[in-house]
């Protein structure tokens, strides 16, 4: 023993190299209880496949240690070898010792790779053993939770609270009431987080977003705030808590909060469109529209901003501004047939008809299908007295919607002209 309390004098002085070497050449004359310790070093040590080779040894020397076997096969997961570890573990029996944690980990080996049905036999398994199992039950909730059976988690995780409230670091009342809430039972799970004790931001997020799906704005502001207090730099919260300000008829307040997200996080899309969505409808119009491009020039693909743009564009009766926007656009390489199609009705709108056509024959490829786009055309061609393109047109929407009686007389007329 002398030589392995050398080498673990020389890992503690840092001299990392020497305190193998120490080991590595006195390994050979080691008995089997020094090896056993030297093993238990090299994992200490994050050393595995020494670790491996030398348990390897033992193992078959006492084929019957359990202990060896659950050590080798903690190696082998360490190492990504599940299978070797499935392997071992499979060869315990309820006459062993440890055939409890065994199971337990073979249930998280097995889920690992996808076999869930298997994982959930070997806990249901260890269930038998040991009823009253917190660890077990709790297990058994985590395997459900995570393949979306949430109604089934939530009977093990109960049963796993009533006997030990925290596993490890997680509250399990906090596993509950994400369970009721990925199942639609928001009140539910309020109730749970409620009884939460920690202030992990990361579940007071949640919390406030569960009793904002709820309606419950008030929980929802309430513990949001707290949240900022506690961690100013949580982003996502700034959005959802001004959300909930606005909701609650505060339009003021969900102002202010969605710029005091933007000073702390300048490139927040979803805060620009926000901020720029408030300040318009408060009636500041021209730092709305700022706002909005703003979004829009962080993510040009951003259509929720781009949508609000040219909708309230065109309640201004500002086409030129629409115009702008969407060449802009296309020149970034934003390609969507609505796009032209806007881009066509506001060309028409400032009497630039030759810009207008080329814009609905871009988008017609794309639209043709589309009954409100084949109406909008046809009308166009009509007008600008490209007859035969316009009842081709007419004609193609007919065939679509031949209810349209009143486009059916149009196109008869038309032809009756000719």
């Amino acid at each position: 023993m002398e030589e392995i309390q050398k080498a673990i004098r020389q890992m503690e002085a840092h001299k990392t190299e020497d305190a193998i070497e120490t080991l590595t050449q006195y390994l050979p004359h080691a008995d089997e209880e020094e090896r056993f310790t030297i093993a238990e070093l090299y994992i200490q040590w994050g050393m595995m496949d020494e670790a491996k080779m030398v348990l390897q040894e033992l193992i078959q020397r006492y084929p019957k240690e359990q202990e060896l076997k659950v050590m080798m096969a903690e190696i082998h997961i360490d190492l990504g070898e599940d299978d070797e570890a499935i392997e071992l573990l499979n060869q315990f029996g309820p006459e062993d010792e440890d055939y409890l944690q065994v199971l337990v980990q073979l249930a998280d080996l097995y889920q690992a790779q996808g076999l869930y049905e298997v994982a959930e036999q070997k806990l249901l398994t260890a269930k038998q053993v040991e009823p009253n199992s917190a660890i077990i039950d709790f297990a058994l909730g985590e395997l459900a939770f995570s393949n979306g059976e949430y109604s089934k988690c939530v009977p093990y995780y109960e049963n796993a609270m009533h006997h030990q409230p925290v596993m490890g670091d997680i509250e399990v009342a906090t596993r509950l009431a994400e369970a009721y809430a990925a199942n639609g039972e928001f009140e539910q799970s309020l109730e749970y987080y409620q009884n939460v004790e920690e202030e992990n931001p990361d579940v007071m997020f949640r919390y406030g977003f569960v009793a904002f799906q709820a309606n419950r704005n008030d929980i929802a502001i309430k513990v949001w705030e707290q949240l900022i207090d506690k961690d100013p730099y949580f982003h996502s919260v700034y959005p959802h808590l001004a959300q909930a300000y606005d909701s609650e008829g505060m339009p003021q307040e969900a102002l202010d909060m969605a710029k005091k997200g933007l000073a702390k996080d300048e490139f927040n899309k979803e805060l620009y469109h926000l901020a720029g969505t408030l300040t318009h409808k408060q009636g500041n119009k021209d730092e709305g529209y700022r706002l909005m491009r703003e979004a829009v020039a962080l993510d040009p693909g951003y259509k929720e901003a781009v949508l609000f743009l040219i909708e309230n564009f065109k309640e201004d009766a500002d086409y030129e501004a629409i115009i702008e926007l969407i060449n802009q656009l296309i020149s970034l390489g934003e390609e969507d047939p609505n796009y032209l199609w806007e881009l066509a009705q506001a060309y028409e709108e400032e009497e630039q008809f030759d810009e207008a056509y080329e814009q609905y024959k871009q988008a017609y490829p794309s639209l043709k299908e589309d009954t409100a786009f084949l109406k909008a055309y046809g009308y166009f061609l009509i007008e600008e007295g490209r007859m035969k393109e316009g009842q081709e047109v007419f004609r193609e929407y007919l065939a679509i919607d031949p209810a349209d009686t009143e486009i059916e007389d149009f196109l008869a007329r038309l032809m009756e002209q000719e």
